[in-house]
């Protein structure tokens, strides 16, 4: 059995596995949410096993519907749950950074490997590969100060910056916790764990397509 959450805002709707952080889609309506997570279990799968984890989903059972925000508009995951609350454990933290580690390795790959200029269409506003990996970074640094890390902007071919960035991320996610937000105003770390994975998948996955 999955466990996935469905947040829902005016346009659409995100559906979100529960312990699997990445592993989220959109819809325009809850069926065409879960279906568009249900395609995805196979490109997520890649993902899982690049990490060394088993990942059998099983049938899905909603477990949670939460009102979304702008954020849930744009088509990302904006709500903490109340699942949230609990205790981190260690088992979803070392599976927090294994599925996180090998994302960025997809990432970094494609940065290597995918064409330069990629085929226009809707998603991404027409992005080249480099503006996506430019954006993930970007953002992850903006996602790092909810969990209580501060880094200064840089360039994404600063590989130096650049890992001591997911370094700190790990120490945080990948570590267990009692599931409060990490800093005031900030993210619990499940939310924190699925938001990031999310994000550089999603972007992995862009790549990918437009490549």
């Amino acid at each position: 059995m999955t466990r996935v959450y469905l947040e829902k805002g005016r346009t659409k709707i995100v559906a979100c596995a529960l312990d699997w952080p990445g592993w989220a889609r959109i819809g325009t309506t809850e069926d065409r949410a879960v279906a568009a997570l249900t395609t995805y279990a196979d490109r997520y799968r890649l993902m899982t096993a690049g990490a060394g984890l088993s990942f059998d989903p099983g049938p899905i059972e909603i477990v949670e519907t939460v009102t979304g925000v702008n954020t849930t508009d744009w088509g990302a995951p904006g709500v903490p749950v109340a699942e949230d609350s609990r205790p981190y454990r260690a088992a979803a933290a070392e599976r927090t950074a294994a599925i996180l580690q090998t994302a960025w390795r997809a990432l970094d790959d494609l940065a290597g490997s995918a064409p330069e200029t990629l085929r226009k269409g809707p998603r991404g506003g027409g992005r080249d590969r480099d503006e996506i990996v430019a954006h993930v970074v970007d953002t992850e640094r903006a996602y790092a100060r909810k969990i209580g890390i501060r880094h200064q902007p840089f360039a994404a071919h600063d590989r130096t910056a650049l890992t001591a960035l997911r370094t700190a991320i790990l120490d945080v996610l990948g570590n267990p916790a009692d599931g409060a937000p990490l800093i005031r105003d900030g993210w619990p770390p499940a939310y924190a764990a699925r938001r990031f994975a999310w994000h550089v998948l999603d972007h992995v996955w862009e790549i990918e397509d437009k490549s």
